[in-house]
């Protein structure tokens, strides 16, 4: 079947390829032409998926299993890193405080996908029980939580579940002492970029939540979009559930639901899709929803205060961001107070509680908390380690707060505040970690980018590493969408540590470590600063000793993904091996793909000369060159990915595996059983770390055999 396939998608010259090679994509040329320029692409026909593509993908796929499954210490490294992420401790995410019960998720690495339960307090995880696995209800571990809300009673939780890494979700109800489902299923509530989300009424009898199109309501080609609020009652058939809002909200609106712990108000933050813009609608009790702020007045994010306030990220005359408060009784953005003014940190995020607000700065990647009390009285700066993400603020009903905070070489920990509000105590729900990174250390240094800028380059690496340029190096890089790059703990990343690895993080443009400027420096037009300032990043590390290029790799994933193609192709010598996972490569077509219209607001569009211009002077698919040398590649994909089309990973492959003089590997990984890699199975994860850091290692000559501990 495989052969006959073969000869359909490759043509019958290309009949000799065997699984160790290869096949080579024919050249079906098309045509489209842009503001007068032409543009070819001979690869138009690998964005089907029929069984020509199928069939070359499996191929493709067959040759990168081939190289991969036979790594020089393959096995050794695949039983460190399952027995890293295996013989770690839970890890508890998403706490919410309701009467006295916490529920949270929990990862348990002895089961292939996060499981939702019920703790009595931070104090006693041993006495958690579960309240949904989804382990036992699908043991191959293909089904997954999107997310969950719990009723403000904390007697009922909703939760949306997808298969396949999809993210396609449905809405279920479970009654939380017992685990049991207690009301229909309501379908296709979560979706890809735009999520889903849900938000009770005071009695638990029913919520408002997003849901997209049924149906014969839209085309099939809109079903991942016009996301809209509805009202569920429970007990009630699905079909009977009443529209809300949002059917003139645009296309590509992606929505969060938020009650007031009294359930009087709901705040829904409707995103523009993924450049920044955010407006705010307000519903009361009593019915009916009222606007808040609209997208040009540059409210980003907003939480629902234990005050009968809203509080809300304003970036207005503030690039570092300004949090203001809204009486929802009297709801009005030109009435605002400003509770929190612009300061040297960009605001990332803020918690109210019942005694303050809690605010975590960014300064440049490592994270801060500033502690506001609500009756008035000076910020205090609440203690944390340096170099640490602030990864959840979770308020508590008395009151506290629980942080997760996050290091480079400390797995991740909740700790509470103390009486004065500004110390942490540990708690009990803390990872442990088999990675032992006490052999390690974490410096802080700063790159010149091509006009001046300076960029923060984070550089884990061994104690008393010698500088002579020959360490194994991977640089890591994303800069998009205003997502910073914080410090995060890696039970894999230690299996590189073992080989005298040095593993560096770019704090580039584009990201949000600086505030919405530096955010707007790498988006739209001017995207090239952020390949600029990843670049400056690589040379760095050589200029300081670090790595060669022939001991330097760069790795990313989605909108790093991108970033990883631009650097192949504008700077093809630099780099010894290129890792990039789920990524977007064809500027010019993205847009016309689901996910990629969320993406306008960010990217740009080909519809406008100049941003057309933009994307494709940079569209790394474009900028592949016949006959140039390129380094090794190792290219990932999920057959179900909602957010990357699987398309420009087999069409970038197919270009440089033509273009190629080197006799390097230029691979292409499809995994059938995910997508963007939200909802792995943990099986999943180990395999495609393994592949990860297996394919740096043998394409730098390493076998992990000398290095694995005994």
């Amino acid at each position: 079947m495989i052969a006959a396939f073969l000869l359909l998608a490759i043509g019958a010259s290309d009949a000799q390829s065997t699984p160790q090679t290869p096949p080579a994509a024919q050249k079906r040329p098309v045509t489209r032409e842009y503001h007068g320029v032409k543009v070819v692409d001979d690869y138009d026909w690998l964005e089907k998926d029929d069984a020509a593509v199928r069939a070359w993908s499996d191929a493709q796929n067959a040759a990168a299993r081939a190289f991969l499954d036979h790594i020089p210490g393959r096995q050794s490294l695949s039983k460190r890193v399952g027995q890293l992420v295996r013989s770690s401790g839970t890890r508890y995410f998403g706490l919410s405080d309701h009467e006295g019960v916490i529920v949270a998720g929990r990862s348990d690495p002895a089961k292939k996908q996060a499981e939702l339960v019920r703790l009595p307090s931070a104090e006693a995880p041993e006495a958690a029980q579960i309240i949904l696995d989804p382990n036992a209800m699908d043991p191959s571990g293909h089904t997954a939580i999107d997310f969950w809300s719990v009723s403000l009673n904390g007697k009922l939780v909703a939760v949306s579940l997808s298969r396949n890494g999809s993210e396609d979700g449905d809405l279920h109800v479970y009654d939380v002492a017992t685990g049991k489902e207690i009301d229909g299923v309501i379908p296709h509530v979560n979706n890809g970029t735009a999520g889903g989300s849900v938000a009770w009424n005071t009695d638990g009898s029913g919520f408002v939540y997003t849901r997209y199109p049924r149906g014969n309501e839209r085309p099939p080609e809109d079903a991942g979009f016009y996301q809209q609020i509805w009202f569920h009652k429970l007990g009630t058939p699905t079909e009977q559930d009443v529209y809300e809002l949002g059917k003139d909200f645009p296309r590509i609106a992606e929505i969060a639901l938020e009650s007031t712990r009294d359930g009087r108000y709901v705040l829904a933050q409707v995103k523009n899709g993924d450049g920044g813009e955010a407006a705010f609608w307000l519903r009361a009790a009593t019915g009916g929803w009222r606007q808040l702020s609209r997208f040009e007045d540059q409210v980003v994010e907003g939480r629902t205060g234990w005050d009968g306030a809203a509080y809300l990220l304003s970036r207005a005359g503030a690039p570092k961001g300004k949090i203001l408060r809204v009486d929802l009784a009297k709801p009005s953005l030109e009435k605002a107070q400003v509770v929190v003014p612009e300061g040297d940190g960009a605001i990332l995020g803020f918690v109210p509680t019942s005694k303050a607000l809690y605010v975590v700065d960014l300064l440049g990647g490592p994270g801060r908390i500033r502690m506001f009390p609500l009756g008035g009285g000076e910020p205090r700066e609440v203690r944390v380690p340096e170099v640490a993400t602030i990864h959840e603020a979770d308020p508590m009903q008395n009151g506290d707060v629980l942080f997760e905070v996050v290091t480079y070489l400390k797995p991740p920990a909740f700790y509470r505040t103390d009486a004065s509000g500004t110390g942490l105590v540990p708690t009990k729900l803390a990872m442990t970690s088999v990675a032992d990174y006490s052999d390690c250390e974490v410096v802080r240094v700063y790159a010149r980018s091509k006009d001046g800028t300076r960029v923060p380059v984070n550089v884990i690496r061994r104690k008393g590493i010698r500088l002579d340029g020959r360490n194994p190096t991977i640089l890591w890089g994303y800069g998009g969408y205003g997502a910073s790059e914080t410090p995060n703990f890696s039970t894999t990343r230690r299996a590189w540590m073992d080989v005298g690895g040095v593993y560096a993080v770019a704090n580039i443009r584009g990201g949000g470590e600086y505030g919405d400027a530096w955010h707007r420096a790498g988006n739209l037009t001017r995207k090239q600063n952020v390949f600029d300032d990843f670049f400056a990043a690589a040379e760095l590390l050589g200029a300081q000793g670090y790595a060669d290029k022939e001991h330097l790799a760069i790795m990313g994933g989605s909108n790093g993904g991108l970033l990883m193609g631009a650097e192949l192709t504008q700077h093809p010598s630099s780099f010894k091996a290129v890792v990039s996972a789920v990524g977007i490569y064809d500027m010019l077509r993205v847009e016309g793909t689901p996910n990629g219209a969320f993406n306008v607001t960010e990217f740009g569009t080909v519809k406008d000369l100049e941003q057309f211009k933009a994307l494709y002077a940079y569209s790394p698919y474009h900028h592949v060159v016949d006959g140039q040398a390129y380094p090794a590649v190792l290219f990932l994909t999920g057959a179900n990915d909602p957010r990357v089309d699987p398309w420009h990973s087999r069409k970038m492959v197919a270009r440089l595996q033509a273009a190629n003089s080197a006799k390097t590997p230029v691979l292409l990984r499809t995994s059938s059983s995910s997508g963007h890699g939200i909802g792995s199975s943990l099986d999943e994860i180990i395999a495609e770390r393994v592949d990860m850091y297996g394919f740096v290692m043998a394409v730098m000559g390493i076998d992990y055999d000398r290095y694995a501990p005994r």
